[in-house]
């Protein structure tokens, strides 16, 4: 069974900003790098239209419980905080992700309101972000709303990004600074993307494979496939049941939840369900991360400030914790049960999970 080991509330210093700006539905505006030895994390936050970073102690700490299995977090200090100086975006960042491979190392992208993605990797010998690798607008770009964007880049080929745009009602596909393609129905366009992951399927040395929660429906789509747009799967749900976050296990099941409070969890081989956690929030889901401990174990983001955590299959709660205001990012370090919420109070609250 999981426990947390630390829960752990740090502020934001008010040197950096007065107020954040306001933030969407969807909570996608942080990324967490946990150090080495685990005794800090960097924690990158977008406000308007610039990227911070800060260095976050996690102190060792009994972890307090109140009623429910209510995780109590001890308060914490910013051990270093700064400016990147490499993401010159023009409208409010939406998403930022942050990945790695041993082969690239660590890589940051950002996403603006009308889709402008700037990528970058950040080089330990060097100030984060100085290392500039590319910036792409889409072909549209200005034209219309900003809305909500979202982002993801493809496991196995860091250089593959995939971003959405609920306005416009579009994914766009890249290869660094080059547009491969759009995502489009034959007939229509999506409806309003609100999440989207490239699948790791099954070992498979490359990552062809999207997962796109639009509206009420989960929808597949594969880059190799030219019938259909791509699309080779839809999930649909029930009309007015908007689907907020995906998530992808180390064991390949997708996960899916929205404003039905509810958690499903689908086997890819064949898309049925395998498990439903219903009513796992109190009020609409906006993000889903499995552990990278046990996969039998989710974590729940809610619009309450809530997040729970507990065992999907058995639709069981192990623990939870809360912000103390609404989250404007929330996220999961890449390989290790590391969470991470930023609240419009300028709080940031860091869990380590064993």
């Amino acid at each position: 069974m999981l426990e947390a080991k630390r829960l752990n509330k740090a502020v934001v210093p008010e040197s950096l900003f007065s107020h954040p700006s306001p933030a969407n539905l969807q909570s996608t505006r942080l990324a967490v790098h946990v150090n080495g030895d685990a005794s800090s994390c960097w924690v990158y936050i977008a406000s308007g239209s610039r990227i911070y970073k800060l260095r976050i102690a996690m102190e060792e700490s009994l972890v307090g419980r109140g009623k429910e299995s209510l995780l109590i977090p001890e308060q914490t200090q910013v051990l270093e905080s700064s400016l990147v100086s490499r993401c010159p975006h023009r409208s409010e960042i939406q998403s930022i992700v942050l990945a790695h491979t041993e082969s690239m190392g660590s890589v940051l992208g950002s996403v603006d309101s009308y889709g402008h993605l700037i990528v970058s990797k950040l080089d330990a010998s060097k100030t984060d972000g100085d290392d500039f690798t590319y910036s792409v607008s889409p072909l549209d770009y200005g034209v219309g709303e900003g809305s909500w964007a979202g982002l993801c880049f493809n496991p196995n080929q860091l250089s593959m990004a995939a971003v959405a745009r609920s306005f416009c009602k579009s994914i766009d596909i890249y290869d660094h600074d080059i547009h491969l393609r759009t995502l489009l129905y034959p007939c229509h366009r999506l409806w309003y993307p609100s999440s989207l992951i490239f699948m790791d399927k099954f070992g498979e040395s490359e990552s062809s494979t999207l997962a796109i929660t639009e509206g009420s429906q989960l929808s597949i789509w594969d880059l190799r496939v030219k019938e259909n747009g791509g699309c080779v799967h839809r999930i649909t749900g029930s009309v007015g049941d908007i689907l907020y976050a995906v998530s992808e296990s180390s064991s390949g099941n997708i996960a899916v939840g929205g404003a039905d409070r509810t958690v499903t969890v689908y086997d890819p081989r064949r898309w049925s369900a395998l498990s439903r956690w219903l009513h796992c929030s109190k009020y609409e889901i906006t993000g889903l991360n499995f552990s990278s401990v046990d996969p039998d174990y989710i974590y729940v983001q809610g619009v309450d400030y809530e997040v729970v955590c507990g065992q999907w299959r058995e639709s069981k709660k192990a623990f939870s914790f809360r912000g103390d205001s609404n989250w404007l990012g929330f996220s999961k370090s890449c390989n290790r049960d590391v969470l991470a919420g930023w609240c419009d109070s300028g709080s940031i609250f860091v869990a380590d999970v064993s």
